[in-house]
């Protein structure tokens, strides 16, 4: 195995290796201790590129998802040139990984300090806004700049096949956003219109539905919006099938044109459906009983996602170096390592009946959130990364890195 260099800071570090052919021996190489992730960047260029070629607008990429240097680098050159950003943080993460990317400020309540900064130091001209008095905020921080590019944000009602709703925390009802649609307009050099569906929707109708909210929005506003923000949601596979990216494009497409907006262009902000299928957490098991499975990662660490919020059924793998798994699949739950009785995830995830106690897990489809929604709480925080190249798939520019080192 060649390892190259390791980057980002250190909450963040991951290594670049190339010459693995399998998830199994890595786990017989390296026997790891610790939770580690795998993320395999040929996998996230393909998805990418694949969703450029789906979405007839601009993409996007939710920071937030997955911020590591290696995932940002990559969808990229991949051809995603712009960056949804919901703090500081992230704008100067993306400016510093693609510095000639296209970033959007896309956080409804931002600090003034923040805005600042953006407009000032990382050229940041696009913004969100739900309220009159983010408006003003924004528009004192830049100086009444005359090149700002405004996107109001609309809330949609309750989507009862999201996992989350976003429009209980952000978002202006219609009958505001009309009235913030004229309040930015002459502040504004282009001004959009924006919305969320809802995190991991499963129904491809509600990107129709959002079209038609917006559509009338606008009509009723009289104003002209220059574009129109479809938000995020595309949902990613986990234990059931799932609509594509390509059904909800096409409710979107039946939309527009039902609504005579096929004309206006579009933006989209896909996270999850980027980054989740390119990632897998491999755990061990520390401790068996009967059918919880103790392991060394949970909800406080890299599986929030599968806990008592979202329960969200990941799939799941099991390893063992020495020896063979004998029995047939059996259902269990998952209890991580932290003095909580929150921290359990209940699955069930099926796994061979008898997995025990120095058995390794690789959990897939967590190459979106996992880790940047870790915590260090009862000292647990820490993992590895691993940024796993195909043999011989490495990139020069990777590969001349180690001169560096």
């Amino acid at each position: 195995m060649t390892k190259l260099y390791s980057m980002n800071n250190p909450a963040m570090r991951t290594e670049i290796e190339e010459g693995y052919t399998s998830v199994e021996e890595l786990i017989a190489a390296r026997r790891p201790a610790r939770p580690l992730y795998v993320l395999w960047p040929e996998k996230i260029a393909a998805t990418a590129k694949a969703f450029v070629q789906t979405f007839p607008g601009e993409t996007m990429y939710a920071v937030k998802t997955n911020p590591d240097e290696n995932v940002l680098r990559t969808l990229y050159q991949a051809g995603v040139r712009s960056f949804d950003a919901a703090s500081i943080e992230e704008v100067r993460l993306v400016r510093k990984n693609a510095k000639k990317a296209r970033i959007y400020f896309m956080h409804p309540v931002k600090s003034p300090e923040a805005i600042r900064e953006a407009y000032t130091v990382y050229g940041v001209r696009d913004f969100v806004l739900d309220s009159e008095d983010e408006l003003f905020k924004i528009v004192r921080e830049t100086d009444l700049a005359s090149d700002l590019n405004l996107f109001v944000r609309l809330a949609l009602p309750r989507n009862g096949k999201a996992s989350i709703d976003f429009s209980s925390k952000f978002g202006a009802n219609p009958d505001e956003a009309v009235k913030l649609l004229k309040s930015s307009r002459p502040v504004a050099q282009r001004l959009g219109l924006c919305f969320h569906v809802g995190t991991q929707t499963t129904d491809p109708a509600a990107y129709a539905r959002a079209v038609d909210k917006a559509a009338a929005v606008i009509k009723k506003s009289g104003i002209t919006v220059d574009v129109l923000d479809v938000g995020g949601g595309f949902p990613v596979r986990y234990d059931e099938s799932v609509p594509s990216v390509e059904a909800c494009v096409h409710a979107l497409k039946g939309a527009l044109v039902k609504n005579r907006l096929e004309n206006m262009p579009l933006l989209a902000e896909p996270g999850r459906v980027l980054v989740a299928e390119s990632g897998s957490l491999i755990v061990r098991v520390e401790l068996r009983k009967d059918n919880t499975l103790y392991i060394n990662d949970g909800t406080y660490g890299g599986m929030f996602d599968a806990g008592p919020l979202l329960k969200t059924k990941f799939p799941a793998r099991a390893y063992r170096v020495d020896g063979a798994f004998e029995q047939p699949e059996s259902a269990f739950r998952f209890a991580g390592p932290t003095c909580d009785a929150l921290d359990v995830m209940e699955g069930p995830f099926v796994l061979p009946a008898d997995i025990d106690m120095g058995d390794w897990i690789e959990i897939g489809n967590l190459g979106s959130y996992s880790r940047s929604l870790r915590t260090n709480f009862n000292g647990f925080g820490g993992s590895d990364a691993l940024c796993l190249y195909s043999p011989g798939m490495m990139p020069a520019a990777k590969k001349r890195a180690v001169k560096n080192v």
